[in-house]
């Protein structure tokens, strides 16, 4: 009879010591989940800075991600605005980085976005190579690139008509200008060049042999 005693005794302790082990081993769970990151909220609009050079005409627009957004009309920098339709318009006058809190509307709904625009130097630029050499069956490589322009600046490079490009060649928006060329002959490409907003449209002569 001793010896249940004890065995009893013993069990009971055991089941005291658990049910007072249990609520340590919750409450770190229950921190660990009020510690977790909340989601980022997500971004309404594709882009939201935009590089722009002083004394050129901005030719821009804000692109909602969501469908049936409205913007109101404000001004983002000295002499730049953006409509309802989303539409950057006017002439740069003053060189800055300006961040502009825009307000996106559905329905009646409204949130601010903040849009920073970049207002660059009107530096002078010019393209560095617009002659590339090649052979019918061998690939092609080669760089446009520009001289000059503001520093830190990425230029851009846009086909404007693409049936101008012989077989199997490419130019790329970096200005890159590859591919292998599926026949000879002297093609003349309209390149358009921009750099912040200041563009220019060149002719890029591919000579295959």
């Amino acid at each position: 009879m001793m010896r249940q005693r004890w065995v009893f005794l013993l069990a009971g302790l055991a089941v005291c010591a658990l049910s007072a082990a249990i609520p340590s081993l919750t409450t770190p769970m229950t921190l660990m989940s009020r510690q977790l990151p909340v989601d980022p909220v997500e971004d309404r609009l594709v882009e939201d800075t935009f590089y722009v050079t002083e004394g050129i005409e901005v030719s821009r627009r804000l692109l909602p991600t969501e469908k049936g957004v409205a913007f109101r009309s404000a001004y983002l920098a000295v002499g730049v605005k953006v409509d309802q339709s989303g539409r950057l318009y006017g002439t740069p006058r003053r060189s800055g980085t300006y961040v502009t809190p825009v307000q996106l509307c559905a329905g009646r709904s409204c949130r601010e976005e903040e849009i920073t625009l970049v207002v660059l130097g009107n530096v002078p630029w010019e393209p560095r190579e617009l002659t590339f050499p090649g052979k019918a069956g061998t690939r092609l490589e080669g760089e446009i690139g520009i001289n000059g322009g503001p520093p830190g600046v990425v230029p851009t490079f846009t086909v404007t008509d693409d049936a101008k490009l012989p077989a199997g060649v490419t130019v790329g928006p970096d200005g890159h200008v590859g591919g292998v060329p599926k026949a000879p002959g002297i093609s003349e490409v309209p390149v358009r060049i921009c750099v912040a907003g200041n563009c220019a449209g060149v002719v890029v002569r591919l000579i295959v042999v």
